[in-house]
């Protein structure tokens, strides 16, 4: 439990200064025994919390994207999160074990290149709000059945039609994060899928880390803790392949 707590911490530091907090909590869960598909539902409820508050702080800067409203945003990424949701429930935990070394990758690469890939693109890609829907309504079902990472690959689509700075869709980021998650969490409660002990461990360690992290967040070098998330991110991803192949040996 006094591990759990730790990691706890530090994932909330890590969502509250650069995100990736899923990159800890989900190999400690499995590290105590948690089976893959469980671990990644209680790691997603551990952590739900702290983006509601995210969300609630940046309430006053809620506005659509890409021509659409924000109602029309929230509507599609919470019917995503849902499909997302039972689609992890319905997921054997061995196929799950082989995705998801592919989904911690994905994760990774958003990380370390979704806002600059965003931005360079947007010269020669035209988006409407006809390409916006359906898109925001697959990163719904992504963050529903994995959630890595997603608050990144919502930023680096919306920078090919937005020229906002990213800071002005910070607020839009955490309310449809925490849409997508909030229908899966649903899905997780009533499938009987959280182990509530690690996660209740998790989601006190997580709270209290998410306020250190805004704190640290005012005095740390943005550039470190950058280097320090990308580190931990694909060191995990490396672990997990290892883990698969040696699975398959």
């Amino acid at each position: 439990m006094l591990f759990l707590a730790g990691v706890g911490v530090l994932a909330g530091a890590m969502n509250a200064l650069a995100g990736g907090g899923s990159f800890v909590t989900l190999p400690a869960l499995i590290a105590i025994g948690v089976p893959s598909v469980s671990a990644n539902v209680s790691s997603a409820v551990a952590l739900y919390p702290g983006g509601l508050a995210s969300a609630w702080t940046y309430r006053r800067q809620m506005e659509g994207v890409g021509g659409l409203s924000l109602s029309g945003l929230v509507a599609a990424t919470l019917v995503g999160g849902l499909v997302g949701g039972l689609l992890l429930i319905g997921t054997p935990v061995s196929a799950f074990n082989l995705m998801l070394p592919w989904f911690l990758l994905l994760a990774a690469l958003a990380l370390t290149f979704g806002r600059r890939l965003g931005a360079a693109l947007r010269g020669f890609v035209q988006i409407g709000p006809g390409v916006v829907l359906p898109v925001q309504f697959a990163l719904g079902v992504y963050g529903g059945y994995f959630g890595g990472a997603v608050g990144l690959m919502m930023l680096a689509f919306w920078s090919l039609f937005e020229a906002r700075d990213l800071k002005e869709l910070s607020g839009v980021r955490t309310l449809l994060v925490s849409a997508a998650n909030t229908m899966a969490t649903l899905i997780f409660v009533a499938a009987g899928a959280v182990r509530w002990k690690p996660t209740i461990v998790l989601l006190v360690g997580a709270t209290v880390g998410a306020y250190a992290g805004a704190r640290l967040g005012l005095v740390l070098p943005p550039r470190a803790v950058r280097a320090l998330t990308l580190c931990c991110a694909y060191t995990v991803t490396a672990i997990f392949f290892l883990r698969a192949i040696l699975a398959v040996l």
